[in-house]
């Protein structure tokens, strides 16, 4: 190791990468790769590269200002760093100049193999390169003064095949670069054979405890309590972890839980002020993959077992009918079972975080997002101002395992309206149209969730009532009030009440009441979308007008007697209230007040008979045949009922007792709210079961379909808006923004519009905007493990909540709106551009019209979330930016491109990207796996921000491009999609075993032993990782 290391030379001048900039020409020109640079001072502190500012910037070819860090666990804090520059490189063909990289491994005692730590991007044609990718260790990796670091150049001589050998290499241990006054070494690079080819300088970077305090490197001890201690740049730690407005991948509570497996990447980039960014690249993925999708399917599983228990709850129906329910239910179970299995292997599944292109089409797993992650770049100039920029990217939600052969949803929804067209009627008489169907879906939730507030209210009116609390009672009686009667609006529903008599009509006894069928009878058939005969039923087409008028006057009687009792409770409790307030009246005064409330009420137009509660059972067989009118004789009941529940008597005999006084009304209101509720609940379910009953299958198919895309979407919509709430929770604007108007999620996509891509297209544009029926709440969390911050999701389909917990120190930031458990929208859009060759071939021979259609619909809901921004918030709620161009402009130019027919026009996505991030929306892109297309947009998307938004030189914009999408960290996707979960560096053969590939060939021995070796290499491998 001393044989191929030379005397380390001290520098006369600034450090070699406060150089790489300021004066880039003189460093190139020195032969010996660091030479020729001045010292300024000879005891002055220098300053970490964060706060450099370079005085010119002469760049070339070979010196674009970029600087890469290595794999990290965690990028804030490096405890060492250094760059590389190699000089006089020699290859064996004298008249070709080498394309070299260095690759860097390290070994700390006792290890005794070597472990790839990190590599330099490939600078093509010099033997004099200087590397712009630093090697940074950071506080997970496992590091000492004693370790040994080897560093080996390699020549590439054909990038597109891989084609490489390695030049040479040297050896250094760590103390020796610490130690080195001026942190830097020049080595020797030996060859296999002890050949001289090259030198390589070593030049680590300055690190400082403080502003005014220098830390003596050389003296440093090995290690404290077990742990290295190196210098850190506590500047730029603060500036980057202590922050609030920084959420950090790593340390932050509420992010670490959901998210995992972060690659870095570190970039230095050359301002066009002669300054430098530090640009930090992250790409994470999410347990949410996984979690969502577990949570999603259970509560599919609830709804549709829910389904089927309403369906029985019907009781007892005509044969014809009986037939129709047994087939919906056995569709149903089939889909239940189909759920079930799901369900089991989600939780059996034990793979990575992550689903992998390749299993896009696998069944068991498709409810999962496909390659999942957020990517973030943190910029942050000299003076330590940081902007954060997150992407969430996935594969485009779509239902592989089930398919495109018959299209994606767009068109197969357009198929089953077709069909719910042409399919005959499932009712008798009555014909339901989509409006309809929509309005029992709505009865019905309306009912629920009345039916368990009413409910609710009464209990607790009842109990303000046994604590004798006046205001409190007053208070509950409102709200129970308010509600009683939204309960009594929905239930006073034509609707509602012609559901009813198709219901009675549906029942036993009212077929075997009506007459033999004579001539004019009506002769209903039934037939699925498959054009299989269901069921047939001939029944008289004219109904009984005392019948029907009876029906009408009983369900009337029923929601009338609701209000009744409502009525009787508010009278007790304001006679108690009164009574209470004063108590120097008489029991005289009070009797003749409520004569003359009893008056009232009969004085009043509408007519209420009090219905035993307990006699809903018969109600239903009682149907069969028309009851007479009621007659004196049905009279007692109800004044007895009254006698009880409201005369005065009641009160005297308890006195002091308000809640014996109310026990009674409250017990008859809530059971004659029970019966009203399921009877108003049945007939819609029967109703519904009408409308479904043609077209079942057909139905639940499409269900299931989007049930797939729906849950990949809405897991991406989720960790987006983690991500976007914990960056913001300081950010005053947007948490108003949030409350007001709702989160804008702007979903982009490079799909073509060509084969399957279409089909795929289409779901995603269905699941997309489905995510309108989603809504956030804010809670705070109920404990601080990551369990406890892991999103809760309820619901059904026609609307799912999700509750995000927050730790308590972050919650108590939000505004008193969020806090108290307001509901937050979401608003959703989509833009979508075909980028990739089958695009050609939809623009010249295909159809585009699914592209142009999105992006139109998308354009307006855009305009129209602008506009109601305009009239609620004041513009000092969206983030500053440094663009010329106002948002309305913006808005103009992403409309005029909208409607030009310009092929692959990709100024639609970058504008729509700038509009989204300029409305505090987030960012969504995906292709068909989240890989190749995905990596491009969104690097070219971090370049130009970092252009725009932050001065980046426009001379090194190609060249950062070309590096983000060469070594950043878009490449670990690929790599996780074709090897699996471990990190691509840690498990990269070393190209040196490549080159002795040929050789094995030639000795079935050499190739024993290179097998017996390579298992020994990976096993080490795996080890250390």
């Amino acid at each position: 190791m001393a044989a191929g290391r030379t005397n380390a030379k001290r520098a006369e001048g600034r450090l070699p990468w406060e150089c790489v900039t300021a004066r880039a020409s003189a460093f190139t020109r020195d032969s010996t790769g660091m030479e020729g640079v001045r010292e300024r001072g000879g005891s002055r502190t220098q300053r970490p590269w964060s706060v450099y500012r370079a005085s010119t910037l002469e760049l070339s070819n070979e010196m674009i200002g970029l600087a890469l860090a290595g794999n990290s666990q965690d990028p804030d804090a490096p405890v060492l760093e250094f760059s590389v520059a190699c000089a006089d490189l020699l290859t064996p063909a004298l008249d070709r100049k080498p394309n070299s990289f260095v690759s860097v491994s390290c070994t700390t005692p006792p290890q005794a193999f070597w472990t790839k730590h990190a590599q330099t991007e490939v600078i093509e044609g010099t033997s004099n390169p200087i590397f712009l990718s630093s090697i940074a260790f950071f506080q997970e990796s496992d590091i000492n003064q004693q370790t040994q670091v080897k560093v080996a150049v390699y020549d590439v001589k054909d990038r597109s095949q891989g084609t490489m050998y390695m030049l040479g290499s040297a050896l250094f241990p760590v103390k020796e670069l610490l130690q080195e006054r001026s942190h830097r070494l020049q080595l020797e690079l030996r060859s296999a054979e002890n050949r001289r080819v090259g030198n390589i300088t070593i030049a680590a970077w300055q690190m400082e405890d403080g502003a005014d305090q220098r830390t003596a490197v050389g003296r440093l001890p090995d290690n404290l309590s077990g742990r290295t201690v190196l210098p850190v740049d506590e500047s730029l730690a603060e500036s980057m972890g202590a922050r609030m407005k920084y959420a950090s991948l790593f340390r932050d509570t509420l992010l670490r839980s959901v998210f995992g497996g972060t690659m870095s990447r570190m970039y230095r980039l050359p301002t066009t002020a002669g300054n430098h960014l530090r640009v930090l690249e992250q790409m994470a993925e999410s347990v949410l993959s996984l979690n969502v999708p577990r949570q999603f399917v259970k509560l599919l599983l609830e709804e549709d077992a829910a389904r089927v228990c309403e369906l029985e709850e019907l009781g007892e129906l005509s044969p014809c009918w009986e037939g129709l329910r047994r087939q919906i239910v056995s569709q149903y179970q089939t889909i239940i079972l189909g759920y079930q299995e799901t369900v089991s292997d989600l939780n059996a599944y034990r793979g990575p975080s992550f689903k992998a292109s390749s299993l896009k089409a696998e069944r068991k797993l498709e409810f999962m997002s496909t390659n999942l992650h957020v990517q973030r770049m943190r910029a942050q100039d000299e003076l330590g101002l940081e902007h954060t920029y997150d992407v969430v990217t996935v594969g485009a939600p779509a239902a592989h395992c089930r398919g495109f052969k018959n299209g994606g949803l767009r068109k197969l929804i357009q198929k089953f309206e077709e069909a719910k067209k042409h399919a005959p009627s499932s009712s008798q008489s009555i014909v339901f149209i989509p409006q309809d169907v929509v309005r029992a879906k709505e009865i019905i939730a309306h009912v629920n969730t009345l039916k368990t507030q009413v409910g609710y209210y009464a209990e607790r009116l009842s109990r303000a009532a046994k604590e004798r609390s006046p205001g409190g009672l007053e208070r509950t009686l409102a709200i129970l009030a308010d509600k009683t009667r939204q309960l009594v609006t929905v239930c006073d529903s034509k609707l509602l009440a012609s559901a009813i008599q198709a219901l009675n009509a549906a029942r036993p006894e009212y077929i075997a009441s009506k007459a033999s069928p004579s001539a004019d009878s009506q002769h209903v058939v039934l037939r699925n979308d498959q054009d299989t005969l269901l069921a047939t039923w001939s029944g008289s087409s004219s109904r009984s007008s005392l019948h029907v008028d009876w029906h009408e006057e009983e369900w009337e009687k029923v929601w009338l007697n609701v209000d009744k009792c409502l009525e009787c409770i508010i009278q007790r409790v304001d006679k108690l209230l009164q009574k209470e307030r004063r108590p120097s009246l008489g029991g005289q005064d009070n009797t003749q007040s409520d004569l003359q409330g009893g008056a009232s009420w009969k004085g009043e137009e509408k007519r209420a008979f009090w219905i035993n509660p307990e006699s809903t059972s018969q109600a239903s067989s009682s149907s069969a045949s028309p009851p007479p009118p009621p007659s004196s004789s049905s009279l007692p009941a109800l004044s007895s009922a009254q006698e009880a529940y409201g005369c005065p008597g009641a009160e005297e005999a308890y006195p002091g007792e308000w809640s014996e006084a109310l026990y009674p009304l409250l017990t008859t209101l809530t059971e004659c709210v029970t019966m009203m509720s399921d009877k108003a609940k049945k007939s819609m379910v029967f109703l519904l079961m009408q409308d479904s009953a043609p077209t079942i299958a057909m139905d639940l198919s499409l269900q299931c379909r989007r049930d797939v895309v729906f849950c990949q979407t809405l897991t991406a919509l989720i960790c987006g808006f983690i991500i976007k709430l914990r960056n913001c929770l300081r950010d005053n604007g947007f948490l108003r923004q949030l409350y007001t108007i709702g989160l804008l999620a702007q979903f982009e996509s490079l799909l073509s519009t060509y084969g399957e891509e279409l089909a795929m297209l289409e779901d995603m544009s269905v699941g997309i905007m489905d995510l309108r029926n989603v809504t956030f709440k804010v809670t705070q969390a109920t404990g601080s493990s990551a369990p406890d911050m892991l999103p809760i999701i309820t619901g059904n389909r026609d609307g799912f909540n999700v509750r995000i917990p927050l730790p308590g120190t972050m919650f108590d930031a939000l505004p008193r709106e969020i806090q108290s458990g307001m509901l937050l929208r979401v608003r959703p859009v989509h833009f979508n551009v075909g980028i990739n060759e089958q695009q050609t071939l939809a623009e010249k021979f295909g159809d585009t019209s699914l592209q142009e259609t999105i992006n139109m619909e998308s354009l307006c809901r855009l305009n129209s979330y602008y506009e109601q921004f305009k009239e609620v918030l004041p513009e000092d709620c969206l983030p500053r930016s440094r663009s010329q161009t106002c948002l309305p402009e913006l808005l103009r130019f992403l409309g005029q491109n909208v409607h030009a027919r310009k092929n692959k026009n990709v100024d639609i996505l970058w504008q729509a990207a700038e509009i989204c991030r300029r409305l505090n929306g987030v960012r969504f892109t995906s292709c068909k796996s989240a890989k190749d297309r995905t990596a491009m947009s969104v690097t070219l998307e971090q370049c130009l921000i970092l252009q725009h938004e932050h001065g980046m030189a426009p001379q090194v914009f190609t060249q950062a491009l070309d590096c983000m999408r060469r070594v950043g960290t878009r490449e670990g996707v690929i790599q996780k999609n074709l090897s699996g979960l471990l990190p691509v560096r840690d498990l990269r053969l070393d190209p040196g075993l490549l080159y002795s590939l040929p050789l094995l060939a030639l000795s079935p021995n050499l190739l024993l032993v290179w097998i017996f070796l390579s298992v020994a290499y990976f096993l080490a491998k795996l080890r250390c990782s």
